[in-house]
């Protein structure tokens, strides 16, 4: 945003765009003073998914239209349909970020219904329990993906958002969510979003291919020769409740009562009889509506106005808040284009040549003034200066800091070499890793062959030696072989009688 210090008496704004169900929706959204209002919206007809033709309507084709947003300080940010986004959430130790994407990458190949050449993924941690940190990831098929950029370069966006974060920030922001950890759903035409929301953030979401569509008939709305259509729409009901609860398991709340279900509502007749049907199965559940009281009041909007936009008010409100850092799935296959211009810059092959030389020289010039000056040089220096410190202390002191360092094994290398192995097909779920003793690993894969391949494929990696399956289990109710493999890596893993 261009005016980024403060939001009082200065309005800025964004603007979002999104597919919802069969429409393309906008909204440019302002805050002036700490008081929200939307300035415009706009969707298109029932089945017009026209990209280049709405950007047209909404006036954001153009470069005198992007120097003008640059003018007035309004960010645009477009929202990607998280229908084809497949979420994972897996527990890694407490470690560098560097190291958490080694494990992330390990754990996620070997889920990705896809090969990783095919799929493009994110993840973001959450706060470390017990040594351990919980990981968001979202994966999505690259075409997908790509096909998506296509249609949103036309008026380039600044940030390609998922459109179900928009959803929990619409929610606490819009639909007084204030809870810490909750299940919000939000349900379409067609489709139901079903986002879990921990600390205020999205960890993972499912869509449910169940909309208002289904439930637009209630038992008023029937006569009373339709006894069929009523059981049918009971059976709807318990349907979506089973799903739901089918849903919360998934996130690994077993107790249907044990995390609280926020149905984003417009006040309207289905969504109380959808709040009203999962309470009666046992789930705790609540309406959630609109506050259109957030709003300034000089603006008319209505209740029903601020439920239908909630998703691209919600992905604006991310960018009002600089608040687009998160599951960034486009990271790799998007960049505005003053920023791919900077890339292609800072990568050229002249450009990073140049800088190479410079670094050449620099080495060169430090290498020969340490020569020149020797220890003699330096110790003379440091005595100078009146410090009580020795250069042969010095010295020790980094010879110290080397062996210290060739000591610790390096977990990152490791699980990059595992990752690089003949791995697919084959799920790991745990890596157990101690000086002096055996690292062993386990996991589970359809094929008994591929076990042996990926055996047969750490053998071949450098410093990794005795690979041995120590156990392989067929699981009857998965048709899945679970194992545990053992093997020593480098001297680390080895006694230390047996290294004498």
């Amino acid at each position: 945003m261009s005016d980024s210090t403060t939001d009082m008496g200065t309005r800025r704004s964004a603007i979002a765009i999104v597919q919802d169900g069969s429409k393309l929706k906008a909204v440019e959204l302002g805050r002036q003073s700490g008081v929200f209002e939307v300035l415009w919206t706009n969707s298109s007809e029932a089945g017009d998914l026209d990209w280049k033709a709405f950007e047209l309507e909404c006036s954001l084709a153009g470069e005198q239209t992007k120097k003008a947003e640059a003018a007035d300080g309004r960010t645009v940010v477009a929202g990607f349909n998280s229908t084809g986004v497949v979420f994972y959430r897996i527990e890694v130790p407490s470690a560098r970020k560097e190291e958490i994407a080694a494990m992330v990458r390990m754990q996620a190949e070997s889920r990705l219904p896809l090969s990783a050449d095919q799929m493009e993924l994110a993840w973001r941690a959450g706060q470390t329990r017990n040594g351990k940190a919980p990981v968001t990831i979202a994966a999505a098929r690259r075409e997908q993906l790509e096909k998506f950029v296509v249609n949103v370069r036309g008026f380039e966006p600044e940030k390609i958002l998922l459109d179900c974060e928009g959803i929990v920030k619409a929610w606490r922001t819009f639909f007084s969510g204030n809870e810490r950890d909750a299940v919000v759903v939000s349900i379409a035409e067609r489709n139901t979003q079903v986002c879990l929301s921990q600390n205020g953030r999205l960890s993972n979401a499912v869509v449910l291919d169940m909309g208002t569509e289904d439930f637009a008939q209630t038992s008023q709305d029937l006569p009373a020769s339709a006894a069929g259509a009523f059981v049918d729409q009971t059976e709807t009901t318990e349907r979506f409740a089973q799903d739901i609860r089918s849903v919360l398991e998934l996130f690994g709340y077993a107790e249907p009562g044990e995390l609280p279900l926020f149905v984003l509502s417009d006040a309207g007749a289905v969504y109380e009889r959808i709040v009203y049907s999962l309470g009666s199965a046992g789930l705790n559940v609540r309406a959630a509506c609109s506050q259109i009281q957030k709003l300034n009041a000089d603006r008319r909007l209505s209740a029903e106005d601020l439920y239908e936009y909630r998703v691209p008010i919600g992905l604006a409100l991310m960018a009002l808040d600089g608040d687009t850092e998160g599951l960034n799935i486009f990271e790799r296959l998007y960049s505005p284009f003053g920023e791919e211009k900077k890339r292609n810059w800072l990568y050229s092959w002249k450009v990073t040549s140049a800088i190479a030389a410079v670094m050449l020289v620099l080495l060169v010039i430090i290498s020969y003034a340490v020569d020149v000056a020797g220890p003699t040089a330096i110790e003379k220096r440091l005595n100078s200066t009146g410090a009580d410190t020795n250069i042969d202390l010095l010295i020790q002191r980094q010879r110290l800091i080397k062996s210290v360092a060739s000591q610790r094994p390096n977990l990152l290398e490791l699980i990059n070499q595992i990752n690089e192995g003949d791995n697919k097909g084959i799920m790991l779920d745990k890596l157990d890793f101690k000086k002096g003793r055996l690292a062993s690993m386990s996991g589970q894969t359809k094929d008994a062959e591929q076990m042996y391949k990926f055996q047969k494929s750490l053998l071949s990696k450098k410093g990794i030696t005795d690979v041995n399956i120590k156990s392989a289990t067929p699981n009857s109710k998965t048709k899945k072989v679970e194992f545990t493999i053992t093997f020593h890596y480098k001297n680390f893993t080895k006694n230390l009688r047996t290294r004498r």
